[in-house]
């Protein structure tokens, strides 16, 4: 489990990450074309888990595909409950208003600008934004990216 010290913010630690499904993995319920491979890259170091409002009733078909684990749920509030039952700090990624709670509830939220576009709300609750899943990956993956983007 990286920890990652940034000055101004203290340690930040995560074991587990979090991703939304559509706008962040997905769009119109259809991985984007890199989605797989990423996963793959993060859940050699992390406990990955894919949380989905199954928008599109694409999550069936998905979970088959997916290289880690996928649960529905209902609401914003379910993603932060599950957010602070996973002991060893969350790094979350997603790109709606509903990933607000979660965004919240991790040590580390990125904020995905991507083909969705990216709710203001979750832009105003995270700690870093980034382009697309490649550039969250990166910043997983290499950690002490963030420091620069993140010290006072």
């Amino acid at each position: 489990m990286p920890t990652i010290e940034i000055p101004g913010l203290g340690p930040v630690s995560f074991r587990h990450v979090l991703f939304d499904m559509n706008g962040t993995l997905a769009r119109d319920g259809v991985l984007l074309p890199d989605a797989v491979e990423l996963l793959e890259k993060v859940s050699v170091h992390y406990h990955c888990l894919v949380l989905t409002g199954d928008t599109f009733g694409t999550a069936g078909r998905l979970r088959d595909v997916l290289p880690c684990d996928l649960q529905i749920v209902v609401r914003g509030a379910d993603k932060a409950t599950i957010a602070r039952s996973l002991d060893g700090g969350v790094a979350a990624i997603g790109n709606g208003r509903n990933d607000v709670p979660m965004f919240e509830a991790s040590a580390l939220a990125i904020a995905i600008l991507g083909p969705e576009g990216l709710a203001r709300d979750a832009l105003l609750a995270a700690h870093i934004v980034v382009p697309d899943m490649a550039a969250a990956v990166g910043l997983l993956l290499e950690p002490r990216r963030t420091v620069g983007t993140l010290r006072p």
